[in-house]
Order: C-alpha cells, then sequence, then structure tokens
C-alpha cells in the first residue's frame, strides 16, 4: 500500500473491531494484551528474518524503540481494562484523546510547533469528550477507574506515537514494528507474572479471539499505522484515529446491544469535526 491516508483508514478500521473483542472475552485485561502483543511477534519475527529485513538500530534508536514498546505496551493494558470497566465506546474515545497530549508534547519539546489549525481541532475534541462523557462528570469530579485508565491510556498512546516518529524515521515500519512488539510482549509477560495473571486455560473460542487480536488488530493495524506515522505529521495521525469510534460504536451497539444515546452522536460527530477541520487546513498550506 503506498498512500498513506488509506494506509492510516484501513489500519484504524483494523483496530476498530479490538475493543469489541476486550469487551466480549472474558480473559483478564493484562492477558490479553500480553497475547495480542505475543501473537503479532510470533507470527512477525521469521517473515522479517527469513527475508533479511530486520534492520540493526543505533544505539539512540535501540533506547527509543525500547521506550516504545513499553508505552505502547502500558497503553494497550491499561485500556484494556478501561473498555472493561465502562463501555467500548466511552474507552475507545478517551483513550483516542492522545492527540491533545501530542499536541502539547510538541509545542513544549519539539522545534516543529503545531499550527493554529492543529489547535482548533484540538479544541473540538476536547469539547467534543467533554459533551460524551456528560459536563456534570467533570462538575463534580466523579470520574470513575474506567475513565482514569483510559485517560492514562491516551497519555502512554501520545507517548508511543511522538516516539515512534523519531524511530519511523531511521529504520522501516515493519522493521521498528517487530521490535516494538517483542519489547511489548517481554514487559507485558512480566506484569503478567508479577500480577499473577493467567497464560493458559482458555476455550478454543477465546484463543481465537486472541489470534484475530494479534493477528488482525495488532499485526496488519498497526503496520499499517505505522507506514502512515512515518509518511505523514505524528500529530494528524493522532487526530485521525480518534475516528475509530465511529466503527467502534457502531460495532458496540450491534454485537453488544451497548446504547448509543444523543449526547454521544453530538460528542463524536464534533470529535469528528475536529479532524476534519485539521486536514482541511493542511490541504491548503
Amino acid at each position: 500500500m503506498k498512500n498513506p491516508r488509506i494506509a492510516l483508514l484501513t489500519g484504524i478500521i483494523c483496530i476498530s473491531i479490538f475493543p469489541i473483542l476486550v469487551k466480549w472475552t472474558p480473559v483478564s485485561g493484562l492477558s490479553s494484551a500480553f497475547y495480542r502483543m505475543a501473537i503479532a511477534t510470533a507470527l512477525a519475527l521469521p517473515y522479517v528474518l527469513l527475508r533479511k529485513k530486520l534492520e540493526k538500530p543505533d544505539t539512540k534508536t535501540l533506547w527509543v524503540i525500547l521506550l516504545c514498546g513499553i508505552c505502547f505496551g502500558s497503553d494497550i493494558a491499561v485500556w484494556n481494562i478501561s473498555i472493561q470497566k465502562s463501555t467500548a465506546t466511552q474507552a475507545t474515545l478517551l483513550a483516542n484523546l492522545a492527540p491533545v497530549w501530542v499536541g502539547l508534547a510538541m509545542y513544549l519539546f519539539m522545534p516543529d510547533k503545531p499550527t493554529r489549525n492543529f489547535w482548533i481541532g484540538a479544541f473540538f475534541a476536547i469539547l467534543g469528550m467533554v459533551i460524551l462523557v456528560g459536563f456534570d462528570t467533570f462538575y463534580n469530579l466523579s470520574f470513575d477507574i474506567g475513565f482514569g485508565f483510559a485517560m492514562l491510556s491516551g497519555l502512554f498512546y501520545a507517548a508511543y506515537i511522538l516516539m515512534s516518529k523519531y524511530a519511523l524515521n531511521q529504520m522501516a515500519p515493519i522493521s521498528f514494528m517487530v521490535y516494538s512488539m517483542a519489547v511489548s510482549s517481554v514487559f507485558l509477560g512480566i506484569i503478567c507474572l508479577l500480577l499473577d495473571q493467567p497464560f493458559q486455560g482458555f476455550s478454543n473460542t477465546v484463543w481465537g479471539v486472541l489470534f484475530v487480536q494479534g493477528i488482525l488488530c495488532q499485526l496488519i493495524a498497526w503496520s499499517l499505522i505505522s507506514f502512515a506515522t512515518q509518511k505523514m505529521e505524528a500529530n494528524r495521525v493522532s487526530l485521525s484515529l480518534l475516528s475509530q469510534v465511529i466503527f467502534t460504536s457502531f460495532l458496540a451497539w450491534l454485537l453488544l446491544d451497548e446504547k448509543i444515546t444523543v449526547q454521544m452522536v453530538v460528542g463524536g460527530l464534533i470529535i469528528l469535526i475536529g479532524i476534519g477541520i485539521t486536514f482541511y487546513k493542511k490541504q491548503g498550506t
């Protein structure tokens, strides 16, 4: 796939089913996160080795990859928990507020500052999030554990997006993905061992779902997203990923019988308006 925007859209569609699978499958969120990364790594590593496509990173890039793997593994783990503690739609939206944190980090620490148009889009994203969750929740500070984990997931996600941009400028997406997923697998495996999370005893159906998560939602989806991140600006990639809530919300309504209220629809539409603004302005620059 040569068009980064098409690759990004395809990747977003692939990851949109993930919250549904997590919500539906009776498996620990940490165990699910571990197998998502481990299965993807086990399939990708032989391919890159046989095709001699695994590049050797320099020391600085290696450290960035290690941090990327830890951040992404942490992101998936806490996102899984937030999905199980709330709804698939809310957890997806809140976790994908990463563009706000990406924009702030770029403004504070990077030479390439976000444009005014990005901040307009980010403003709409925040407004949509507030409408979705409800003004009373923020006014009364009545946040539940699902909300907290979803927000934490967004912070890990933002750190991953920013650091992966550097690593992807140094090596091909497939090499970066394999290294990053391997680090995430080891990191999550250690966490599961320390917290006594199950590694076996699952039904055949559950194993099937775990393989779908590893192949479709991780290996295929993030190979495409990594390619898009390499070719596009990190803040616009992260903001575009918010659009997965459309697909996730529809699947949650269809398969999990989750209610989609007018408030949720309005909040989601406002978030998408923000995404549209950033891409419209990009065409004019």
